[in-house]
């Protein structure tokens, strides 16, 4: 304890904290040799022969509602939008399209402002960019945020200039926007190809297809086809009868089911390897995006895969890995309990225990990001648990135990939860759109906030003569001068302006009857508590506080 560590017997710790706790015992510490583990990683895989050209991969992005899903809805014939909670993309999607110009793989990013990261990742993972603007809104955070992305990976940029057939739309005023940022148009002199498009409607999707085609011409897209597979994971879930089930995009080499593959900390054979319509495939080869099955969990979002040959240098790499994550949990969870005991001993904040589950990794990340943003110097959220899949009894019980609510986002409790929570009387908060439960998050921070106090004065009197009662002492004999003078109200009293006594309103008299109130124009006697120094020409103010209710917005 006077490291200010607490641990129990089996508890593992960190190597900094190993090594004090040995030199509190009176010995030597010395760090252990770290071998990095990921420098071995490339040794695991061999490509042999000519890089071969591969199809391009092309992330949408743009603000939400500027028509992204719509626009590959037509590419690809689909009607996803409809199918999403409220019409908004709320996770990554990627896509595979036949067009008169070849197969292009299209990535498809949420546009609100909660999945930054997501679309940073879509960025990241792709060779062109498609940038959505609605010719009737213009440029948008989302948008200026998508540029930045394209920008930071590195990656061309096409702008789709979105609902021309609208009545509001100005596609110079577009131009003028985005060239502000760096996106000239080609008939301005820039590099910058501008495609107006109607996505609902199909009109100029071919042009923008041909624009993409010329991109990926110039950058001559090459990879090796043969030998294991390379590539990144989009996204994950957690799916009945399936388990774990990763997105990915295949980068390098081809993905074959029963290979073995090295993601995060898991080294697991691909028990299944699918289309995005759920069709099973015999192999995966670069920019191919897929779904895959097998792993014991959902990857994060954003890690990288390889196929391994040598599956002993794998687990080596994985059981590495695995350690190197309990370390840093334990050391976000010292962090996390010293804050929260600063918290609650030396400080007047509010805390807020929440334990959330999700459908994807991505909406999980999304998700902690946005809670993360709505804390303030009153109210903390400390997210007890945070997980991908459906509700079960050990969320309920840990809530039980935490005093947490629960946030189910795209996921529904079972049976056995769903008993367990209504016995415990546990709320779950059920949501399927980001932005409803980011409202839902802000009214409970809400009802935390200290009201703000404010005054409202409601009358003064001018002092005019004293009197002293048996009863109630001195008595101020004064006449109404402005609004109107209330018992048991806070009162002051002020000499010349200067606020020199606040207190309480003792007593109130018209004539000799007690009164509640007295208006302007009328003389009273009050009685002003614990003081005896009004004098004439004074002036009492009667005054209320009233408690208003306080938003984050």
């Amino acid at each position: 304890m006077s490291i200010g560590v607490m641990a129990t017997l089996n508890q593992a710790l960190d190597q900094d904290t190993a090594i004090l706790v040995t030199e509190e015992l009176g010995h030597k510490g010395e760090p252990a040799e770290r071998v990095e583990v990921e420098d071995k990683l490339m040794e695991l895989v061999t490509y042999e022969g000519e890089e071969e050209k591969r199809n391009p991969v092309v992330s949408v992005l743009g603000h939400v509602d500027h028509g992204k899903t719509t626009l590959l809805d037509y590419i690809r014939k689909a009607n996803v939008a409809e199918g999403e909670e409220g019409g908004i993309t709320q996770k990554i999607g990627a896509y595979q399209a036949n067009t008169e110009l070849g197969t292009i793989a299209f990535v498809d990013t949420p546009g609100h402002a909660a999945f930054s990261e997501v679309r940073a990742r879509g960025a990241n993972s792709t060779d062109i960019v498609i940038l959505v603007v609605a010719a009737d809104d213009g440029l948008q955070p989302q948008t200026e945020e998508a540029i930045s992305h394209a920008k930071a990976a590195e990656v061309p940029i096409v702008v789709a200039v979105n609902k021309i057939d609208r009545d509001e739309a100005d596609i110079e005023k577009v131009k003028t926007e985005l060239s502000n940022k760096e996106l000239i148009p080609e008939d301005w002199g820039g590099q910058t190809q501008f495609v107006p498009i109607s996505a609902l409607k199909g009109d100029g999707v071919k042009e923008l297809l041909e624009a993409v085609a010329l991109e990926a011409e110039v950058l001559e897209l090459k990879a090796h086809h043969k030998g294991p597979a390379f590539g990144i994971v989009l996204d994950s879930t957690t799916e009945t009868g399936k388990g774990a089930v990763a997105t990915i995009l295949v980068q390098k080499g081809t993905l074959k089911k029963g290979d073995t593959i090295l993601v995060g900390d898991q080294t697991r054979k691909v028990r299944s390897l699918m289309d995005e319509n759920g069709n099973n495939l015999n192999s995966a080869g670069p920019s191919v995006p897929a779904s895959i099955t097998g792993l014991d969990q959902p990857p994060r979002a954003g890690d990288e895969f390889i196929v391994v040959t040598s599956e002993k240098m794998a687990k080596e790499i994985s059981m590495k890995r695995a350690e190197k994550s309990r370390e840093e949990r334990l050391a976000r969870n010292q962090i996390s309990n010293l804050e929260m005991l600063f918290d609650s001993e030396l400080s007047t904040s509010s805390i807020l225990n929440v334990v959330l589950k999700s459908d994807t990794h991505g909406s999980l990340e999304a998700i902690i990001g946005s809670l993360k943003n709505l804390e303030n110097d009153e109210v903390k959220i400390n997210l007890v648990h945070e997980s991908v899949g459906s509700i079960n009894a050990n969320d309920i019980n840990l809530a039980l135990t935490t005093n947490s609510f629960v946030i189910g986002f795209n996921v529904r409790a079972d049976s056995a939860a769903k008993k367990l929570a209504e016995k415990e009387s546990i709320e779950i908060l059920y949501y399927g759109i980001i932005y409803d439960l980011i409202d839902g998050m802000k009214v409970a921070i809400e009802g935390h906030l200290k009201p703000d106090v404010k005054e409202e004065i409601l009358g003064t009197a001018e002092v005019k003569d004293l009197f002293k009662s048996p009863k109630f002492g001195l008595i101020a004999g004064s006449i109404v001068i402005e609004g109107t003078i209330k018992r048991n109200k806070p009162i002051r009293v002020l000499r010349d302006d200067i606020v020199i006594f606040e207190g309480e309103l003792d007593s109130l008299k018209r004539f000799k009857d007690d009164a509640s109130e007295v208006p302007m124009g009328t003389e009273c006697g009050i009685g002003v508590s614990n003081y005896k120094d009004v004098q004439v020409g004074d002036k009492i103010e009667v005054f209320d506080r009233i408690e208003v209710k306080r938003t984050l917005d």
